[in-house]
């Protein structure tokens, strides 16, 4: 199983998007608040709420309630501040791959205070960086691609 965890995201589509992946490839949902959106709200609702009962989703009150909750997760930051590649890992079952915002990304001192787990997604340079729910969908299918997408067909 993947985890995928969303620190804080500010776009309802995005997150509609992301949780849409969640679903059709049995990934569990992680979100961090505080959230930049009402979760009812319709866009949400519009990206992805006919797959939202099929969606294993937990929500945090903040980061520190996340580690509580997840003592031993092996978690994967994505950041475009990160040197190694996220194609360069070999994921373990129940990786937990951790998302920042849309906006700004994941906090730099968190991202800084574990860089041995730092991943990228290769772009040009003279850009800022994917869209996230585009970057979430690149890097769940990394880990199915290495797992010969169990489960899927």
């Amino acid at each position: 199983m993947i985890n995928i965890v969303l620190y804080s995201p500010e776009i309802p589509q995005n997150t509609g998007n992301i949780s849409r992946t969640c679903a059709v490839t049995g990934a569990r949902l992680h979100i961090i608040k505080p959230i930049g959106f009402e979760i009812s709200d319709r866009t949400l609702k519009r990206a992805g709420l006919d797959y939202w009962d099929k969606l294993d989703v937990t929500y945090y009150e903040n980061y520190d309630d996340f580690l509580r909750q997840n003592e031993n997760a092996e978690l994967y930051f994505f950041s475009a501040h990160a040197e190694r590649s996220f194609a360069e890992v070999d994921y373990p079952d129940g990786a937990f791959l951790v998302f920042g915002r849309e906006s700004v990304g994941l906090p730099r001192e968190l991202v800084e205070a574990n860089m041995d787990r730092a991943l990228r997604i290769p772009m040009r340079k003279t850009l800022r960086c994917l869209n996230l729910s585009n970057s979430v969908a690149v890097a769940v299918y990394e880990v199915l691609r290495q797992k010969n997408y169990g489960g899927l067909e």
